[in-house]
């Protein structure tokens, strides 16, 4: 049985994701434990930020912090209201000028369609990894947040930037080619972002451990089940998806205390 907090898995590409959880500095290698049989069991709370046992809010932080803390600040969500590059605070100069003002990469991927989306470059392509992305292109290298979030959106008029995540877990191809999108978006952009327009990326295309066809998805919810055990067939996205579809997002139950036992 491992036991500790879950964190979204760490992931390496080469001709397949593979998938790291981190269980209090025991790593699963989750690609290894295909085809086996698990159980989860929910066993509490643990704040990213504070490691308080209170009820996790959102995005893996208790309520308190989440209001507080700079990681969880709007600008995260929405980048175009980054203002580190004014010299403005919001929560934590520091931290903002430290994640704001370095190269942020404006790209499209084909998750459950093709989506506009914002990262910094060194979360090239760890990011399209989490979203479970088949296919992802950078269309333009821009040297802050700021500038990166006023591209999007622009983009947002013609792209979407939100992924239905049943589609996404049952999409393994696509028909649209990414390059042509990406050359549509030049005239799109603003004029100050043009001449970062990366005319020469190209479409990389990602795999998925997944051994079985998932047809309809089914969220689990731990919190109230308190415990499951299925036989685990794939992972994609912050996903891991078992046998009877029930499917489990490791991301949005960050913060979550919960034992892991491998038959």
């Amino acid at each position: 049985m491992f036991t500790g907090v879950l964190n979204k898995m760490r992931s390496e590409i080469s001709d397949s994701v593979t998938y790291f959880l981190d269980m209090n500095n025991e790593f699963l290698i989750s690609n290894s434990i295909l085809n086996k049989h698990l159980t989860i069991d929910f066993k509490g709370f643990s704040c990213l930020s504070c490691n308080s046992d209170q009820e996790i809010f959102r995005q893996g932080h208790c309520k308190k912090c989440f209001f507080e803390s700079p990681s969880t600040a709007e600008w995260i969500i929405r980048p175009e209201l980054s203002k580190a590059h004014l010299g403005i605070q919001d929560r934590d100069l520091d931290y903002e000028r430290k994640i704001q003002l370095q190269p942020h990469s404006v790209y499209l991927s084909f998750t459950s369609d093709v989506k506009v989306g914002v990262t910094r470059k060194s979360q090239v392509p760890t990011r399209w990894i989490d979203q479970g992305a088949i296919e992802a292109i950078e269309i333009a290298e821009l040297p802050n947040r700021y500038l990166a979030g006023i591209c999007e959106i622009e983009l947002k008029k013609y792209f979407k930037d939100k992924t239905n995540w049943r589609t996404m877990l049952t999409t393994n191809k696509s028909n649209v080619d990414l390059s042509i999108k990406k050359n549509e978006c030049y005239s799109i952009l603003p004029e100050e972002a043009k001449n970062y327009f990366l005319s020469k990326s190209k479409t990389l295309k990602i795999n998925y451990p997944i051994s079985n066809e998932i047809i309809t998805p089914k969220s689990l919810n731990i919190k109230k089940t308190k415990t499951f055990s299925g036989k685990l067939i794939g992972i994609k996205g912050q996903y891991l998806i078992f046998e009877d579809s029930t499917v489990f997002n490791v991301r949005s139950n960050e913060g979550l205390v919960v034992g892991i036992k491998i038959d």
